[in-house]
């Protein structure tokens, strides 16, 4: 595990100390851990180095993180990719979101025992921690991993974003038809689509595509809309 992953982080071109190498495995240690008592992840613990923790490490193929300030992982889960980028990182200000409280109980711990600084949770939804004046356009730069289509992602991760910040969705594979489509939308919550970059995760053969969106202006007041709302009519 030490071996793949530090060549895999080398493969991105990070060089992780010997400290930070040992956090990731304690990380590991507890994800296995509580997995056996919650779902937090399916992946096996024999793939996690590359699918969970190189994965994560990508976004730094996208944006330069050094100049990253104050990062928001929305929809964090198991702490994907907030935290491995928090440990590679450790100048962040890290905000991991999530709507269930025992997956932020979970991170809590790895918090806790990693002796992470400058990280807070928030128990809530974007659409309403968007609204909350502590979070909106608050960030530097917004991460999300999830399977929403780019109009649907842009709506709930710009509007953390800052004016001149970028939002990084990590997509499966973003094709230039989703990102067409999700051209307009972005506009109307006061972004643009900045780059996709294409990047194979060391020690697989996936190709994750890293949408940046910068944050041109401010997001108007009406966005983000209630879940309702975005799921039957998707910005366009």
């Amino acid at each position: 595990m030490v071996e793949n992953l530090a060549r895999g982080a080398a493969d991105l071109g990070l060089s992780l100390t010997g400290d930070q190498i040992d956090r990731f495995v304690r990380y590991a240690d507890l994800l296995a851990e509580w997995n056996r008592r919650m779902n937090l992840t399916r992946i096996p613990p024999e793939e996690v180095v590359p699918l969970h923790f190189l994965d994560s490490l990508a976004v730094c193929r996208a944006i330069d993180l050094h100049g990253v300030k104050r990062l928001m992982d929305v929809g964090t889960g198991a702490g994907f990719p907030g935290v491995p980028l928090k440990i590679a990182f450790p100048h962040l200000s890290l905000t991991l979101l999530d709507a269930t409280r025992k997956r932020l109980d979970f991170l809590e711990a790895v918090v806790s025992e990693l002796s992470l600084e400058s990280v807070v949770t928030v128990h809530a939804r974007a659409e309403d921690a968007a609204r909350l004046p502590a979070h909106r356009e608050a960030y530097d730069a917004v991460t999300g991993r999830a399977v929403a289509r780019l109009n649907v992602l842009a709506e709930l991760l710009l509007p953390f974003a800052r004016p001149g910040g970028a939002v990084i969705a990590l997509k499966s594979a973003a094709s230039p038809a989703e990102v067409a489509e999700a051209q307009a939308a972005v506009a109307k919550l006061g972004g643009r689509v900045e780059r996709v970059t294409a990047v194979t995760i060391p020690d697989t053969q996936i190709e994750r595509h890293l949408v940046v969106l910068r944050k041109a202006r401010r997001t108007p007041p009406a966005y983000p809309r209630s879940p309702a709302q975005i799921r039957a009519h998707p910005l366009t």
